[in-house]
């Protein structure tokens, strides 16, 4: 049984060095996260087995092609994970298979000329997974448009008190038919249901998707213990760390949510995707 992860971290966005919609705990994360996958036997820390993709690497082609080698020869009873931190955005859905009209994304580090890498773009290259391989998406991004609003607000506050949001604008020719245009159908790789705050269950879905937030929320990064970190990946695995690997994703799921609550008083509800079947299972299985 193969154990695969690949892990992209993006605090410095085009161009390289200052000047870019930057991040400053995205890193901190794909760090936290591959300790945490080593230490607990999950996925071992060897370049066959995991790769790390940051900054100024972390472009849409070289994403792209990670993600290829992610899934490339995959079989039953195989544990592949993608991990994401960075920025996320929304733009207007075109296919029609999204209740709520927009399209998630993630944002590799050249998103301003490359593009965006929305739901779709992964939805295509995961559905051609074999059936019995347990791939684990984890993503540690905004998927709501209020975040640049926040940012302002916050901005004045002392450091060790301040919140980044992970969200930036999507360019005008996709973002100004996010509101302004209701004939574009409605149409779910990260959708959630209005008020629901436990995990989404999507029959047939071939994944189980961990989103920091729900697809109307932003998610945020701040100091944490002299560092800055994303708040989801802190929570994430520092409670699998205490739980250990025999915790049920729904259970890990309901810990991850309280941890965002009691720690930083997070208004971001993480987001658990799967089969009823899958999400009553040991996580990584």
């Amino acid at each position: 049984m193969a154990k695969k992860a690949f892990l992209v971290g993006i605090n410095d966005y085009a161009p390289c060095g200052p000047g870019g919609p930057d991040l400053r705990g995205c890193v901190n994360d794909v760090r936290d996260m591959a300790r945490t996958l080593s230490v607990l036997g999950i996925v071992p820390a060897v370049p066959g087995s995991m790769q790390i993709l940051t900054d100024c690497r972390a472009t849409r082609a070289n994403i792209l092609a990670g993600i290829g080698w992610l899934v490339k020869g995959a079989k039953k009873g195989d544990l592949l994970i993608f991990y994401y931190s960075g920025h996320g955005s929304q733009v207007a859905d075109t296919s029609g298979d999204e209740i709520d009209g927009k399209d998630e994304t993630i944002c590799p580090h050249d998103f301003a000329t490359a593009g965006m890498i929305i739901d779709d773009d992964l939805r295509a290259i995961f559905k051609g997974i074999p059936a019995g391989v347990n791939l684990e998406v984890i993503l540690d991004s905004c998927h709501s448009g209020t975040g640049t609003r926040e940012m302002a607000a916050l901005a004045a506050l002392p450091e060790e008190q301040q919140v980044t949001i992970r969200y930036v604008e999507p360019p005008l020719d996709y973002g100004f038919f996010l509101d302004e245009d209701p004939a574009i159908p409605l149409r779910g790789f990260m959708r959630a249901k209005p008020g629901e705050k436990q995990a989404v269950l999507v029959p047939g879905l071939n994944h189980v998707l961990w989103a920091a937030c729900r697809d109307n929320q932003t998610a945020g990064e701040g100091s944490v213990g002299g560092a800055i970190r994303g708040y989801f990946t802190y929570c994430f695995c520092k409670v699998l760390r205490r739980a250990g690997v025999a915790v049920t994703r729904r259970r890990l799921d309901a810990l991850v949510a309280g941890c965002l609550k009691q720690e930083f008083g997070a208004a971001q509800v993480p987001q658990l995707e799967g089969t009823a079947a899958s999400l009553g299972e040991k996580v990584f299985t």
